[in-house]
Order: structure tokens, then C-alpha cells, then sequence
């Protein structure tokens, strides 16, 4: 029986391969919540923190969206996937041996501050009523309109080639592969993104999340 009483704000670190639509089914069994939504997916290839809002907080879920995101997480210059993740294989490898430090920070400087984004085709995005990753899977280019988002801080926080970490704070709205794909474009090299994992929304850091496991009824 659903305890009406438990309102709560949950902060989760979401583990590797689970959707956000995962961790919330999860909960809802757990703690017996018929009321219960996320403020945000992640990618089932990113973790990461993900709050998760019980009973009358779910009302609330739409101000978390709005708030300022970090993540950290590694990008592999020189090689290009369709979905400019893990999802899909790599389809594409060029040399990068004259990509310095320099050039990266040079190209990431020029995706900070306000910028037009377009998304990713394998977003969920709906077109017509159908979600782009569906057409891009089926081999379809999906058309999708540039949106402006605006990222706060792009640092580049080191490179072994052809592997970079970074860390990046940015608006509600920002795809961090759209970043990673325009990152490889402006390099001349191409880019996915191979880790990712989000740190912060607003105030919330990852730091103070529960794993599954750590969730009391």
C-alpha cells in the first residue's frame, strides 16, 4: 500500500547501462510510490547523479530541470561513431598526432559562453510525433533545429593522445555529445564521447547521492 505521507527529494548516482526510466521504475517498487519522476535523464551510458522526486515534490521537478548541470568525462579525438557515443561502432579514424593541447583549448574556448546546438540524431527528440533516435537507427537523417544553450565553462582538464578529460558546466538543454561532435569538427579530426558522468545539478553534487542499494524504504 502507497504511504501518501513520503515526499521526498532523492539524490542518486545512476549507475552504468540503467536508463533514467530504469532508476525511477526501481524506486517505485521500492518504496511503494505510485507518485514518482525524475528531474532529467542521463543517457544509459552516462552516471552520474539523477534526483528523483516522491509524492508532492514532484511538482517541484520542473525547477530542478531548469538548474545549472556539471560533468566531467573523457572524449577520443580522431575517431567518429554515428551517435557520437559508445552506442554505435566506430565508423571512421584519422591521425591526430598534430592536435597539441593548445588547438583542443583553442576549439573548446569557442563553444563556451551562449552558442546555437543543434542536437544529436540519436536524441529523444520527437519529429512529426516520432522520437530521432528511432529514424536515425533506421538509417533516416533527422532534421533538427539549432537551439541556443550556453556553457559556463568547457576546461580541458588533460590530454594523452587521443584520449581528453574535461568538465563542463552548462544550461538546461545542452547535449554534451553535440559539444563532443562540434569539438571534433573544429579540430578537423572528428571526436565521441567514450565517459561521461554528471556531478552537479544546481547546488546537488554527486557527492551527496545514495546508490540504489543505499535507499531506505
Amino acid at each position: 500500500m502507497e504511504n501518501p505521507t513520503v515526499d521526498r527529494v532523492l539524490l542518486i548516482n545512476k549507475p552504468l547501462q540503467w536508463t533514467s526510466f530504469d532508476v525511477v521504475n526501481k524506486l517505485r517498487y521500492k518504496l511503494k510510490m505510485k507518485k514518482i519522476g525524475h528531474a532529467g535523464t542521463l543517457d544509459p551510458l552516462a552516471t552520474g547523479l539523477l534526483i528523483i522526486c516522491t509524492g508532492k515534490m514532484t511538482k517541484q521537478i520542473e525547477s530542478f530541470m531548469g538548474m545549472e548541470k556539471e560533468y566531467t568525462g573523457k572524449i577520443v579525438i580522431g575517431q567518429t561513431t554515428p551517435s557520437h557515443d559508445l552506442e554505435t561502432e566506430v565508423s571512421d579514424t584519422v591521425d591526430v598526432s598534430h592536435i597539441s593541447l593548445q588547438n583542443i583549448e583553442g576549439a573548446a574556448q569557442q563553444l563556451t559562453g551562449k552558442i546555437q546546438q543543434i542536437p544529436p540524431a540519436h536524441s529523444a527528440i520527437k519529429i512529426g510525433g516520432k522520437r530521432a533516435y528511432a529514424m536515425a537507427r533506421k538509417g533516416k537523417d533527422p532534421e533538427l533545429k539549432a537551439r541556443e544553450v550556453e556553457v559556463s565553462a568547457f576546461e580541458i582538464v588533460s590530454y594523452q593522445q587521443p584520449v581528453i578529460e574535461f568538465r563542463i558546466v552548462c544550461s538546461k538543454g545542452t547535449y554534451i555529445r553535440s559539444l563532443v561532435r562540434d569539438l571534433g569538427e573544429k579540430l578537423g579530426v572528428g571526436a565521441y564521447l567514450s565517459q561521461l558522468c554528471r556531478t552537479r545539478i544546481g547546488s546537488y553534487k554527486l557527492e551527496d547521492s545514495l546508490t540504489l542499494e543505499e535507499v531506505e524504504p
